[in-house]
């Protein structure tokens, strides 16, 4: 009885297979090709061309040799798409039987994509599938009814450029995108996944459309992007130039619609760097955003930036332009009493160094920053302050030269006041209306600079604390003679000169200009026989 059975099933196999072996050879798909073409040519608006096709009946597919699809001319006259291999997927029976070309979809194998945004803030594919396209002057204005119930894209590359050229491209790999129910009309689901430099990833999956008819890049989307190990420098989409660089992981959520682009989410950033001349943060931190654009402006807002480390945030609000070649911002940080054993590891990375081998304990940070400027040359100003915290680990009694080592900081510096005014740029970074207050030490007042190449020149008048005893014989050191010194309109004192770096900063106390005072000061006293002998052990 199996005998029979078995026969029958060998039948079937071999007539199956004498099919796939002769009907290709009945039916001539390359006859299709021009319709293809058309049909693809109307749809995108772009001159679509396409290689040799044959028949694969066992994936019931049509199957394209070297497709391309014209870039805008306004861009260039290279093409914006090219691959090897197209599969298009038909119904077979009307094919076969009546020669009739019914398409279930597209699949794309190994393409390379060109992508290139304009200063004027259009992209290259912004006229696909565009009823305003120059190459769809003679064609309806009504959207392509083109259907189809599965568009892909397996394993691409992709280039991002802009123009004019401005740094190195963003290059993508590993570009996988599968749409369902794909029509030009109405909306359909979407995921794309890609590869970039240095093992970052990126997964975007949501909705989309219908396809903008005016402006490709305008159709409305919503969507969850995840990011992984995004290093943003390596990757190409910030020049090095900046300052910025970062290891990203991101989950955001983006929704575009009537040209306007809105993205909320949190980013979990390592190695992260503020500034050019900065230091990476030793540890991970957060950063919640709420961005809001305007494709057709490239303008944005910037609602809230949170910079979270230790659970407390530093937030910047403002807006931004990126339709110039590099992008311009104008921008306010605030970071009212942030503890700063929480900020603390954010210093380095906004370019704040410490004497070498000291740290910040304890107190208060105070900051109201404007950043403005372009991304390459930003320019950071505003007053920042420093309240009751402590400089381990640095003696700062011991590093005034030419005043015997004050007693009371060997086991670090107690700092009460710290505030400057400070005005950051490519050109260094300057401190005005300095005001410190250094209870075992004294006060202190001035201005300063840090050349690019971190060199300090801190012009100080110190106040110091353990002198005042003298201060009846030596007036003119403490004040009384302030109109004979110049540095007498931060309220006279001893003049201090700060110069090395900030890992290895000099302190010198003017010892000529404070005699000088002393003198004025003491000269005619009654009360003094020997104000030298009085001054004996104050110096080194």
């Amino acid at each position: 009885m199996k005998k029979p059975w078995m026969k029958m099933a060998a039948v079937v196999v071999g007539v199956f297979v004498v099919i796939l072996v002769l009907v290709p050879f009945f039916v001539n798909a390359d006859t299709f090709r021009p319709t293809i073409q058309k049909e693809l040519s109307s749809a995108l608006r772009r001159d679509v061309t396409l290689g040799h096709i044959g028949l694969s009946l066992l994936t019931g597919s049509l199957v394209a040799d070297n497709i391309s699809i014209a870039d805008d001319p306004n861009f260039s006259s290279s093409p914006f798409l090219q691959a090897k291999e197209l599969r298009i997927g038909v119904q077979l029976a009307p094919l076969i039987f009546h020669h009739q070309l019914e398409i279930r979809n597209f699949i794309v194998n190994s393409p390379s994509i060109k992508l290139i945004h304009a200063a004027n803030g259009t992209w290259n594919f912004s006229s696909l599938a565009n009823s305003s396209s120059p190459s769809s002057a003679t064609q309806s204005s009504a959207p392509p009814q083109l259907t189809v119930e599965q568009f892909k894209i397996e394993n691409g590359s992709a280039s991002l450029t802009s123009l004019p050229a401005a740094g190195s491209p963003l290059q993508c790999t590993d570009v996988n995108l599968a749409i369902q129910n794909l029509s030009l009309a109405q909306s359909f689901p979407f995921e794309l996944s890609l590869k970039v430099a240095d093992g970052g990833s990126l997964n975007l999956k949501g909705n989309a459309g219908p396809i903008a008819q005016n402006d490709t890049s305008l159709t409305p989307f919503d969507a969850a992007l995840v990011i992984q190990h995004f290093n943003p420098v390596a990757a190409g989409a910030i020049q090095a130039s900046y300052g910025i660089s970062m290891v990203a992981d991101l989950n955001a959520h983006i929704q575009s619609g009537n040209g306007s682009l809105t993205t909320t989410g949190k980013a979990s950033a390592s190695q992260l760097q503020l500034v050019s001349g900065g230091t990476p943060a030793p540890k991970p931190v957060d950063i919640n955003f709420n961005l809001a654009d305007s494709l057709a402006s490239r303008t944005g807002q910037v609602n809230d930036l949170a910079i979270v480390t230790g659970g407390v945030a530093a937030h910047i609000t403002g807006t931004f332009d990126a339709a110039t070649a590099v992008p311009t911002v104008n921008l306010h940080l605030a970071a009212p009493n942030l503890p700063v054993d929480q900020v603390e590891q954010l210093l380095p990375a906004a370019g704040v160094t410490l004497p070498s081998g000291s740290r910040l304990a304890g107190g208060t940070i105070n900051a109201s920053l404007a950043i403005t400027g372009p991304a390459n040359a930003l320019t950071i100003a505003g007053p920042i302050e420093l309240d009751n915290s402590q400089l381990t680990g640095f003696d700062l009694g011991s590093k005034i030269q030419g005043i015997k080592p004050i007693a009371g900081t060997s086991g670090g510096t107690e700092i009460q006041k710290l505030y400057a005014e400070v005005n950051h740029s490519l050109q260094g970074t300057s401190f005005n209306n300095i005001d410190a207050e250094v209870p075992k030490i004294g006060s202190a007042s001035g201005q300063g600079t840090i050349s690019p190449t971190e060199q300090l020149n801190f012009q100080l008048a110190a106040r110091i604390a353990a002198l005042q005893s003298l201060g009846k014989m030596a007036g003119g050191l403490f004040g009384q003679s302030s109109s004979n010194s110049s540095n007498s309109n931060q309220g006279g004192g001893i003049p201090l000169t700060v110069t090395g770096t900030a890992s290895d900063p000099s302190i010198h106390a003017n010892v000529g200009q404070m005699l000088k005072n002393a003198a004025s000061g003491i000269v005619g006293s009654s009360t003094v026989q020997n104000p030298l002998k009085s001054l004996k052990g104050i110096f080194k």
